[in-house]
């Protein structure tokens, strides 16, 4: 069992930067795959990007490629999702969720699933 929790959130200007964090619970972090999801108001949830359990695979949705970084610190159970150049199409709730797969890039990939934490970009 993995409990992850989001944190980092928050309105930012268009251009602006943020950097969400999602804390895990459980010493089995690091057997896990991490990725983040996106679910903006009356939209379903997307796939922004994910990172192998050694973090040393990355791959990112077309959409924020280039301005979003994953990464993760084993040793604190943490992984994080850096975000620059924001744009107000970026506006939405992220979710960080952990996979026993490789690599996953699909939400039926993942097995559990933080609670949100919004992100509002103003233009």
């Amino acid at each position: 069992q993995v409990q992850l929790v989001e944190s980092g959130g928050g309105l930012v200007q268009a251009g602006g930067s943020l950097r969400l964090s999602c804390a895990a619970s459980g010493r089995t972090f690091s057997r896990y795959a991490m990725g983040w999801f996106r679910q903006a108001p009356g939209k379903e949830r997307v796939y922004v990007g994910a990172l192998t359990s050694s973090g040393s695979n990355t791959n990112y949705a077309d959409a924020v490629k280039g301005r979003f970084t994953i990464s993760r610190d084993n040793a604190k159970n943490t992984v994080y999702l850096q975000m620059t150049d924001l744009k107000p199409e970026d506006t939405a709730v992220y979710y960080c969720a952990a996979s026993s797969r490789w690599l996953a890039l699909t939400t039926l990939a993942y097995d559990y699933w933080g609670q949100g934490t919004q992100v509002t970009v103003s233009s």
